[in-house]
């Protein structure tokens, strides 16, 4: 398949890096265009007041690469519309720094946003992402984004299974269907990890701000959240726990009915 990649946590992003080795590896031809800087939590939002500059870049990816300095929205409708040479046959997006699971953060993705995006188009589409522990998280955080081996070694594992879900899923949607394959990854994620149907967690998530300090600010924090998901059927989170790859099938079409 000729597929375009973007993600949400920017062009360095090692974990968008393993996503894009590994689907060249299973023979598929990759147009990537993604972030200049992290984009997490934006969401499906579109840069407005300002104009947005895509540049060609050299990652070393063997393929046709661009950075967009906004979302990973804009960087799909930019893509679609004026960068790439012609018709791609699906979006891929990630892999995400972190699981995008449940009602409370998938709405927020910029991940899932950037594979929505291609839905909008009439693609098929795809978000992937990549379950951490908190301390990973800041261990990335202090290391410049890069993993530590075990890791690396589940990126690898990661990859190839979304590698392989790309060559099944997305050839079997229909276009022009609203869906996206929403994609979380297991930590530690393994070779022969199975992979299981799953939904949205009903997850609440207030308190994401703390307190203001002395000059009013809030700043963005981690809450645990509360999951009040009923024990059936199998939720994203759940799978996650048991060490599987949770795919969830977001059909927007069903929004509201």
């Amino acid at each position: 398949m000729k597929l375009l990649v973007t993600n949400d946590d920017g062009i360095n992003s090692v974990f968008l890096h393993e996503l894009v080795f590994a689907l060249k590896a299973a023979g598929h031809e990759l147009f990537v265009v993604a972030p200049l800087t992290e984009q997490s939590w934006t969401g499906a939002s579109k840069t407005r007041n300002r104009p947005v500059q895509s540049v060609r870049a050299e990652q070393g990816f063997g393929c046709p690469t661009w950075t967009v300095d906004g979302t990973p929205s804009d960087c799909v409708n930019i893509a679609i519309a004026h960068l790439l040479p012609g018709k791609v046959d699906a979006v891929v997006s990630g892999m995400n720094v972190g699981f995008n699971c449940t009602l409370g953060f998938v709405i927020a993705s910029g991940t899932v946003a950037g594979a929505w995006e291609g839905a909008l188009h009439g693609l098929p589409a795809m978000a992937v992402s990549q379950d951490v522990s908190e301390s990973t998280y800041y261990y990335l955080k202090e290391h410049g984004g890069q993993p530590d081996a075990e890791l690396s070694a589940t990126l690898k594992s990661s990859a190839a299974h979304a590698a392989r879900l790309a060559g099944e899923l997305l050839p079997a949607t229909a276009p022009r269907s609203f869906t996206v394959h929403n994609l979380n990854m297991p930590f530690p994620c393994r070779p022969d990890a199975a992979v299981k149907r799953t939904v949205l967690s009903q997850f609440f998530v207030p308190g994401l701000f703390s307190p203001p300090d002395a000059d009013g600010r809030h700043k963005l924090i981690w809450t645990q959240g509360e999951d009040v998901s009923p024990p059936e059927p199998l939720t994203d989170l759940k799978c996650l726990e048991s060490g599987s790859i949770s795919h969830t099938v977001l059909d927007y079409r069903k929004l509201g009915r």
